[in-house]
């Protein structure tokens, strides 16, 4: 499918976006608002203008966000209503099942809960507001800002730093000491076990 993103100027209702993940990282969402309100007020317009969000068209016209979950969700909880979109793809004309498998075979959508557990498109939630918080994801995005890995343009790339670090580490930990975890999942981060995951930038012994 190739085609050039279309920006829609006109704003878009945060709450209106259906989500095509099923978690976020509740922290990440924090970091995202103490970024907004750290911002000149006259800074807001030219930061939303510069962060439009992605979307695919969907079933029954509805907009489905493809990226940018922490975002949105952070700009919600600052009172932020609207937003700008750019539109990736139009699959509005194909029925739900199909719609989804598509939306899958791109990396568009992320059918995994806060557990790491495949689930049926129809568990997708309907609002950013019935989004769990994983807290792996968490650890995750804090991984990779300490340098434990490299951004990679992989689709939900954190999301598979989040299940990695899920088999060895459990939530219980990432809770009761948080840096402590960060610490103790870099250093699993750079260990050669990890070298399959996208941004791995550890040493692999001979």
């Amino acid at each position: 499918m190739t085609r050039i993103p279309e920006p829609r100027l006109s704003p878009v209702a945060i709450l209106e976006l259906r989500p095509t993940q099923m978690s976020v990282g509740l922290l990440e969402v924090q970091r995202k608002r103490a970024q907004w309100k750290h911002l000149p007020k006259e800074g807001e317009e030219r930061y939303l203008g510069r962060h439009m969000v992605p979307v695919v068209v969907g079933p029954s016209n509805r907009l489905y966000l493809i990226d940018h979950h922490h975002l949105a969700l952070a700009l919600h909880e600052e009172g932020i209503e609207h937003v700008l979109t750019v539109v990736q793809a139009d699959l509005s004309h194909l029925p739900r099942k199909l719609f989804w498998t598509v939306m899958e075979r791109y990396c568009w959508a992320h059918p995994f809960d806060a557990e790491g557990v495949r689930q049926p498109p129809s568990a997708m939630p309907k609002s950013l507001l019935d989004l769990a918080d994983d807290p792996h994801r968490s650890l995750a995005g804090e991984v990779r800002r300490r340098g434990g890995y490299a951004k990679s343009v992989q689709p939900f790339a954190e999301f598979l730093w989040a299940d990695h670090f899920r088999q060895r580490m459990t939530r219980k930990l990432i809770r009761r000491d948080f840096q402590q975890a960060v610490t103790t999942a870099t250093e699993h981060a750079r260990h050669a076990d990890a070298r399959y995951l996208p941004g791995w930038c550890g040493i692999e012994h001979d």
